[in-house]
């Protein structure tokens, strides 16, 4: 699974990666996130797409594991 880093973003952009991301790999990503705001954006975005999605607590940020 291809797994991207979007800790430090400012939305649009952690969303605009995702987008990317998943059109090159449409069975799943993962992504790392650092802030509630961009949880929230991803997810609500993945969701609208059919994404089944998983969250992971990896120190102080957290892991969105999304998988068609």
């Amino acid at each position: 699974m291809e797994k991207i880093d979007v800790r430090g973003m400012s939305c649009p952009q952690p969303v605009l990666m995702t987008k990317n991301a998943i059109e090159k790999h449409t069975e799943g990503i993962d992504i790392l996130v650092d802030n509630n705001t961009a949880k929230n954006n991803i997810t609500r975005f993945l969701k609208n797409l059919g994404y089944n999605l998983e969250y992971k607590n990896e120190k102080e940020d957290i892991l969105i594991v999304a998988r068609k």
